[in-house]
């Protein structure tokens, strides 16, 4: 069988296709089977009041993109878009390959994992934004 597998903690919520979904006590483990569903874990969801910063942007272009609430098209040229703006940024030879990661997930169409190579960009750009408020 293929297809995305969920593993969920207790109490764990999930986005899917629109409709929240919140695990029970116990451990489960969801297999999705329909392609082209629309999945988002909710504690990976950045609220859109919290997408404050060029990492943060992007990744909520990804998370709109994964949860269906952006067209699929034209969010992904605005993530490439966000991911290359970034690369004028970031200049050290971790993130270039965390960006570069990000940008081939985002052409593939795979936002999910655009957004996890994103968002091991955020250490990174705090600690730029704190060494320039210095």
């Amino acid at each position: 069988m293929s297809g995305l597998v969920l593993k969920l903690a207790p109490r764990e919520r999930v986005l899917i296709n629109g409709a929240v979904i919140e695990n029970g006590d116990r451990r489960a483990r969801i297999s999705i089977t329909t392609p082209n569903v629309h999945v988002l874990r909710l504690r990976d969801a950045i609220h859109p009041d919290n997408a404050r910063t060029p990492v943060s942007r992007a990744l909520y272009i990804a998370q709109l993109i994964l949860s269906g609430d952006a067209d699929p098209a034209l969010g992904q040229r605005q993530l490439v878009l966000a991911i290359e703006q970034l690369s004028q940024v970031f200049e050290d030879r971790d993130s270039r390959l965390l960006l570069a990661e990000a940008t081939a997930a985002a052409i593939a169409p795979n936002p999910y994992q655009a957004m996890r190579k994103l968002r091991d960009l955020l250490p990174r750009e705090a600690r730029l934004f704190a060494s320039t408020r210095e």
